[in-house]
């Protein structure tokens, strides 16, 4: 079955192919590093890991782009109001942003851009434009000419032909939708930070950051952009009408972009009390795996309902997992292979990779493993799962959690080693067949008391981690 995307651009389904039939060339939108960064954006930067795992599964090598937005008018009210300069006011997110995307094992992209780093570039970029007849300069501000771009709107699907007249945007975000020239070099405004370049003191606009840094490391065609809904417009527009009026060439082939994030049904806001970071639901004693499992478990492109019911439905589908993945490595099975269970075992798998070639559907990739599961499950209880069955099993969760990622528990600092539990099991056997019995309840005391829970089994002693 072909691997299959969603584009924004054309509204279909459409088979993947990247441009050299081996390298993705890919982009995503990071970070606007103001604050620490909340879930809603985790949701889609979570899409994207799911993305870039399907695609290395497939066979493909990655060149994948992340900017990191490090100016732009929240960070410099915020560094401003702060008494820092931007520099050492984004570290500090910086920082917070990549150890919360390592939290919930997002593979960090090949390249993380900076848009501080390539200011030049922009500038470059901006007399290109200028060059062309696509800018004009006002009050020592540099714009786009939406109107020198007669296909603005493609992405958005929206025609711009009536309310494109010249009024000039000068923040970054529009406040509604409608299109007005943007600015692509802001002019220094007093006690704001400002570079000293050919187009006067000033800094560059948000949205020529990414067309900038995409074509820079990517090329003038990249094969897939993504990002959330929210930036179709204005800021995905933009940035095909800053490449495209540059080159003249089509800036990328595939748009794809994650849906809304919802909080208990309700759009995430600090005013309703339902705004969190990641760090505000760990320190509500949530792991990061069932984050993760929960912001990846509906299909990209529908609205997910983050809630903290659903958490606790995530952490019980994590300890499914996890527990079947204990019995097929404890349990000791009768010896032979069953045919059926091979084949469900192979059923399985083709079901999972044929929901995620089908434009990512996490929600049918899921359903295929847990089916099994309970397949499975169900034959061992009976005597009927052999052992010759265990490395199709095996197999498909290995499949599972190269993409999902959420059967290893996270280890807390200072928690035991697995070495360190082994050992203190060994300790607590021996301690049973001398009879020394109340050492023995110690240990099992001891590993609770640190999350670790045993059970024991005619197969020997299992463990694992507490949720």
């Amino acid at each position: 079955m072909p691997l299959r995307f969603y584009n924004t651009l054309t509204q279909q389904l459409e088979e993947f192919q990247p441009q050299d039939g081996k390298t993705v060339r890919m982009y995503t939108c990071g970070p606007t590093v103001y604050h620490y960064v909340h879930i809603g954006n985790f949701r889609t930067f979570s899409f994207q890991d799911i993305l870039r795992r399907t695609l290395r599964a497939r066979g493909y090598a990655l060149d994948h782009v992340m900017n990191v937005t490090d100016v732009e008018d929240k960070i410099i009210r915020a560094s401003m109001a702060a008494g820092q300069t931007i520099q050492e006011y984004t570290a500090q997110y910086t920082r917070a942003f990549l150890d919360d995307a390592a939290l919930l094992r997002l593979e960090r992209p090949e390249r993380i851009a900076f848009a501080t780093e390539h200011i030049n570039d922009m500038v470059v970029a901006i007399e290109g434009l200028a060059a062309r007849k696509h800018t004009y300069v006002s009050d020592g501000s540099v714009y786009f000419r939406i109107a020198s771009f007669p296909q603005y709107g493609r992405l958005s699907h929206t025609n711009f032909s009536g309310n494109i007249a010249g009024a000039r945007v000068e923040v970054d975000e529009y406040e509604k939708d409608d299109a007005r020239d943007f600015v692509l070099w802001k002019a220094r405004k007093p006690g704001e930070p400002a570079w000293d370049t050919p187009l006067g003191d000033g800094r560059p606009g948000w949205h020529i950051e990414c067309s900038v840094m995409a074509q820079k490391y990517l090329g003038q065609t990249i094969d897939i952009h993504t990002g959330g809904v929210d930036l179709i417009f204005p800021h995905h527009e933009n940035e095909i009408a800053q490449a495209e009026a540059l080159t003249g060439k089509p800036f990328v082939k595939y748009w794809l972009h994650a849906e809304h994030l919802m909080v208990e049904g309700q759009k995430m806001s600090k005013s309703l009390g339902n705004f969190f970071t990641l760090r505000d639901i760990l320190e509500k004693g949530y792991s990061p795996e069932a984050i993760r499992y929960l912001l990846v478990s509906a299909p990209y492109r529908k609205q997910l309902n983050f809630t903290f019911d659903g958490l606790k439905a995530a952490t019980t589908s994590i300890d499914r997992l996890r527990n079947f993945d204990l019995r097929l490595r404890n349990e000791r099975f009768p010896e032979g292979l069953n045919p059926q269970m091979q084949e469900r075992a192979a059923a399985a798998l083709t079901a999972f990779h044929a929901g995620l070639d089908e434009d990512l559907n996490t929600a049918d990739a899921l359903a295929a493993i847990f089916e099994f599961i309970r397949d499975a499950n169900t034959a061992m209880d009976s005597g009927e799962f052999k052992s010759g069955d265990t490395p199709a099993a095996r197999d498909l969760l290995t499949a599972f959690d190269s993409i999902f990622d959420v059967l290893k528990p996270t280890v807390q600092e200072g928690a035991l080693s697995d070495a360190e539990i082994e050992e203190l099991i060994k300790e607590r056997t021996q301690a049973k067949k001398s009879k020394n019995f109340s050492r023995a309840d110690a240990i099992r005391s001891e590993l609770l008391e640190k999350g670790i829970i045993l059970e024991d089994t005619k197969d020997g002693v299992r463990w694992k981690r507490k949720s």
